[in-house]
Formats: C-alpha cells, structure tokens, sequence
C-alpha cells in the first residue's frame, strides 16, 4: 500500500486539477447527492477547513468538481462521490460457481444480475464448495485494488479442518508453507476453541491471490479442509447476511472503499487529515 503523504508525493489522478474543475458541479451538490451531509452542512464543513479536493482545502463555497475526476476529501478520508458505480456484498453459498454463467449448467451469478438490474463483476473468487463473503461492482479500479495481492488487501477465512491443529502447525501456516507453485504464508492463522469430533475450527487472514489457497496450505500441513466460509474480505464484514443473500455498500463502505483505492493509487491524501 501506499505510504506516508511525503512519500507519496503530489500525484492526481489524470485529468485533475488543484482546487476542482470549473466545468463541474458545485460540491455542496455533489457531496449532498451522495448522502455525504446536507448542502448546508457541507458549506460548515468547507468553513472549518475539512475538505479538500485534489489535496488542497477548500476555502471557496462556489468550488465545482468533477466527480470523475476529482478526489474530494473530509477529515482525510476519500469520498466515492460517483453514484453510477455499484458496490454489492453478498453471501455466496455453497455449491455455486463464482462466475456470471455456467456453461455446465451449475449455479451461478446470473441471478444477482437479475436482481441488480445491472451487469457488476465478482472481485476474486470463491471455490464451488466454498461460502461467504464476495463483492460485485461495475467499478474496475477498485476491484483491481481489492483483488490483486500487490495492495496487500486482507481476506478472513473460518475453516473447519480434520484433525486436531497444533500450535507447531499454526506457525508453519505463518511461517511459510511449500506448494507447487511457490511459498506461500498466512498472515495470521489462530485456532477458534478447542478441537471436537475430530475436526479444528481456525481464522485465517491472507492477502495471496493464488487459487485454492487456503485448501492447499491446509492440505500441505496435514489438516484437509471441510467446510470454508471467508466473512472479511479488507474492511468488509459479511456480518448477518444469510447464503444468497445480498446488499449495496452503505454511504460509509463506499468511502472506505475510496480511501483504500486513492491511497493505493498514490494520491494525495492528508495522513489523518483535519479533526
């Protein structure tokens, strides 16, 4: 990820400008049509000096942005001010493919784009026996982001494997552990309770993008994989949603989401910004 404001440098994105474009919308508009505040809130916002557009504080009432363009700021955090972009979380179940049609007849994804009434892309995937957490959007930047092991964006994983784990075991799985195709290391890896009817329950987190990873590193410490579900996938929690359920990002998700793909990108995010 990105480091520090100095580190990063001033970069914009392409097409930006210091202070907003003037061929844009006003940003008291912009900001109240994504739920961010009322337009009377964010011109007190403006006046405490807790915005910024492409780095620089706004000090102009009358400022325009362009939303495709510009990153607008408060207190330090990016805000995903592009309405047309959809962010959905949703539970996959089991015995579903993690593609948008199955040419062998499986479950698959068409159904969510039935009810979303749009087309949205799956970020990463999960494995046909595999459950939880997946994330759809339309947004190519961002699911680059989440998805390419480069950022470094964790995922949580609940498995159920057979056997008892040792704690020897756990600190192979974060140490490093040899597959065919490199070694590959969680970034946490802890037992959930005791061992019961012969099975361990463990939380693992890794930012890997390798396919089946979580199942080889298992197998490769003598513990097979049973049951699989991932319930965080970075700051997204699968929290109450039931197999087959789904839901938009809230107004606070979305902005999470910018924050994490504009410090990823290198641009020019105050570190903490303005309290």
């Amino acid at each position: 990820m990105a480091g520090s404001d100095d580190a990063r440098g001033d970069q914009r994105p392409a097409g930006a400008t210091q202070g907003g474009s003037p061929d844009g919308e006003r940003l008291q508009k912009v900001l109240s049509r994504a739920g961010v505040a009322s337009r009377r809130r964010v011109e007190s916002f403006i006046q405490q000096g807790r915005i910024r557009v492409n780095g620089d504080i706004v000090d102009e009432l009358g400022t325009r942005v362009d939303v495709a363009r510009d990153v607008v700021t408060l207190n330090g955090k990016a805000l995903q001010l592009d309405i047309d972009r959809r962010y959905l979380l949703f539970h996959k179940p089991t015995k579903m493919v993690t593609s948008l049609v199955d040419d062998k007849g499986r479950s698959d994804l068409s159904g969510i784009l039935d009810e979303v009434g749009e087309r949205v892309y799956p970020v990463g995937r999960l494995d046909y026996d595999s459950s939880g957490l997946l994330i759809l959007t339309n947004d190519g930047d961002a699911a680059n982001i989440l998805a390419h092991p480069s950022f470094g964006v964790e995922k949580t994983y609940v498995v159920s494997v057979s056997g008892a784990v040792s704690n020897k075991t756990l600190g192979e799985l974060t140490r490093g552990v040899e597959l065919e195709d490199g070694v590959s290391f969680a970034d946490s890896a802890q037992r959930v309770g005791d061992p019961r009817g012969g099975k361990s329950l463990l939380e693992i987190t890794l930012h890997s993008g390798k396919n089946r990873i979580v199942r080889r590193m298992c197998a490769a410490v003598g513990h097979e994989v049973l049951t699989l579900q991932r319930r965080k996938f970075g700051p997204f929690h699968l929290g109450g949603l039931r197999p087959g359920q789904w839901r938009e990002f809230t107004a606070d998700e979305r902005h999470q989401l910018a924050t994490l793909v504009e410090l990823a990108k290198g641009s020019r995010i105050p570190p903490g910004g303005t309290q």
